[in-house]
């Protein structure tokens, strides 16, 4: 049941195995078609609308001496049209052709609900199967606030469509989606003002990388303010207003546009669970074990409806790993502590592994040696130092246990940290790996041997 990243996979992996196999694609996502959130209304359409804003900052800021350009005249709706372009192509290529290739799999374009615990209905159809997998997905979910029922504004979804920007605009929320968009919007002449509930942005993330990034997003002209407690919005003359307080004091924010970018709920209202023994989690998500099976034996679920984190290639593993726990008596686990996490903001966070936090929380005594980028050299190279990596390390074993990275290309540095913390390395295996000068990735290395030396005092040759 789905049709994104978790059931393809699953599909697929059936498939290759011999299992005759029927995917009930609609959910109540109305953007997520074919394809599901991620190539629809999710990481692609983004990722591509965040590179062209993140081209023209660059242009701006005119970061190279001896050339002189301009940005000349922005169309954001030829820009919103190409995306689309993009995204039907992806779908096409990578959904629709792969579909039509798996010659065990049948495809209902169509809403399901449980029968009981082996039968599906779509429409006046019952289908009827020894296992099921649901990966239905998840959308928006909305703070309880006053007005919200009668108020026009923005989620993801419609964001990414619209072909005319407003002057200005108001993102509620401080974790990935939220900044992401915050600054896309930014990039393009928006004037931002983001929301946070919390004291401080991305709060389950390294301290160090939410206030270097709040100091940058507030450099792109970004205003934030935290510990903003939401009671109402509404509209007046044309302008949405959102009153909260913070400190005590009542507060209104007033912009054209409002984007809520406040979590994600599981699409789970219309599978009629009750017709059988599944049941949620304590944040109504569909409760798993680490094999991905729900309380009930031959039910399964995978991806974004099983709730955090909601990443695309998470999900494509976990309906893999399912499928093959099914079929295979695989008896394959998660280990989401393996699992990598980004946020493409410019420049971009990155994390895998635990937290300062939580490994002083899990009794491990902790060494830990944050490195400003302006000590790689490669960030003088391409004329921007900002940014931080921060190791987290067992001090008795040295083994590094997290990895954290905010800088240029950080989603593409992480992975040398995912490896270290997936094979147990420590920061003496990072010291002896050798690196290509000069690049970013350096900046892992030489945050591994400032945890033995001062790296102002190393020449480049030293690393």
């Amino acid at each position: 049941m789905g049709q994104g990243s978790a059931a393809f996979a699953a599909a697929i992996k059936a498939n290759e195995i011999g299992i005759n196999t029927v995917m009930i694609g609609k959910n109540v996502t109305e953007g997520a078609i074919l394809g599901g959130t991620c190539i629809n209304v999710g990481c692609v359409p983004s990722k591509r609308i965040i590179t062209v804003g993140t081209f023209a900052e660059e242009l701006r800021k005119r970061r190279y001496a001896g050339l002189n350009y301009t940005i000349g005249k922005l169309d954001y709706e030829e820009i919103v049209n190409e995306k689309n372009k993009i995204v039907e192509e992806l779908r096409r290529e990578k959904y629709g052709k792969v579909l039509k290739s798996l010659e065990n799999v049948s495809f209902i374009d169509g809403m399901g609900a449980f029968v009981d615990k082996n039968t599906i209905r779509v429409g006046k159809k019952e289908i009827k199967a020894r296992y099921i997998l649901i990966a239905t997905g998840a959308r928006a979910s909305l703070p309880e606030i006053r007005g919200i029922e009668k108020a026009k504004y923005l989620t993801n979804e419609e964001a990414l469509s619209i072909k005319k920007l407003p002057g200005s605009i108001i993102v509620v929320g401080g974790r990935a989606l939220a900044l992401e968009f915050a600054q896309m919007f930014a990039r393009f002449g928006v004037k931002v003002t983001l929301l946070q509930r919390s004291e401080r942005i991305i709060p389950n993330w390294e301290p160090e990388i939410s206030n270097y990034l709040t100091e940058y997003m507030r450099e792109d002209g970004i205003e934030i303010v935290t510990g903003v407690k939401l009671s109402e919005i509404s509209s007046v003359k044309g302008f949405k207003k959102i009153t909260g307080e913070v400190d005590g004091k009542t507060v209104d924010f007033d912009a054209e546009e409002v984007l809520f970018a406040t979590g994600r709920r599981a699409n789970i209202e219309k599978l009629d669970l009750g017709r059988t023994e599944v049941q949620l989690n304590e944040r109504n998500f569909i409760k798993i074990d680490k094999r991905l099976k729900t309380t009930v034996n031959n039910i399964y679920a995978a991806g974004d409806v099983t709730g955090e984190p909601m990443l695309e290639t998470l999900a494509a593993k976990e309906g893999n790993i399912a499928t093959s726990n099914i079929f295979q008596n695989a008896k394959k686990e998660i280990n989401l502590n393996e699992v990598p996490s980004a946020i493409f903001t410019y420049p971009e966070a990155a994390m895998v592994g635990m937290t300062e936090n939580q490994v002083i929380n899990n009794g491990i005594k902790c060494s830990c040696s944050p490195l400003e980028f302006k000590f790689v050299a490669k960030s003088r190279i391409i004329g921007d130092t900002r940014g931080i990596v921060k190791i987290v390390v067992d001090r008795k074993t040295k083994k590094i246990l997290g990895v954290h990275i905010l800088a240029p290309h950080a989603a593409e540095l992480i992975h040398e940290g995912v490896l270290a913390v997936k094979f147990g390395m420590t920061i003496d295996d990072m010291i002896d790996t050798v690196h290509v000068f000069p690049t970013l990735s350096e900046g892992l290395k030489l945050a591994s041997m400032a945890f033995y030396q001062d790296i102002s005092k190393l020449s480049c040759c030293s690393v």
